[in-house]
């Protein structure tokens, strides 16, 4: 089990910035696949980015970036441009492999919230 804690929610306008941290207390960090999720208020969590141990990264919406950095066991995700609807929950996630299916991360945070102003 890896213990992730997510920081750097909080309030943007439109169009802004936000880097979100999910830190992991795991010393095998480097060995795991790791992605972001986001949950909006009534709708189905939906993946954000992954990343793998060696750096590749596998994200839909070219306005994220992912990264990691493997001695600080310490993932982000820069969200650049901001929508009202980026607006949600985020959760950071472990797993063995890099994919959009929740299903194979074993370790989740307890999420961060971004909220987008009009």
């Amino acid at each position: 089990q890896v213990l992730l804690v997510e920081s750097g929610g909080g309030l943007v306008q439109t169009g802004g910035s936000l880097r979100l941290s999910c830190a992991a207390s795991a010393r095998a960090f480097s060995n795991y696949a790791m992605a972001w999720f986001r949950r909006a208020p009534g709708k189905e969590r939906e993946f954000v980015a992954a990343i793998s141990p060696s750096g590749g990264t596998y994200l839909p919406d070219s306005r994220f970036t992912v990264s990691r950095d493997n001695a600080k066991n310490t993932v982000y995700l820069q969200m650049n441009s901001l929508k009202p609807e980026d607006a949600a929950v985020y959760y950071c996630a472990a797993g063995p492999t890099v994919t959009s299916d929740e299903n194979q991360y074993f370790s989740w945070g307890q999420g961060t919230q971004v909220t987008v102003s009009s």
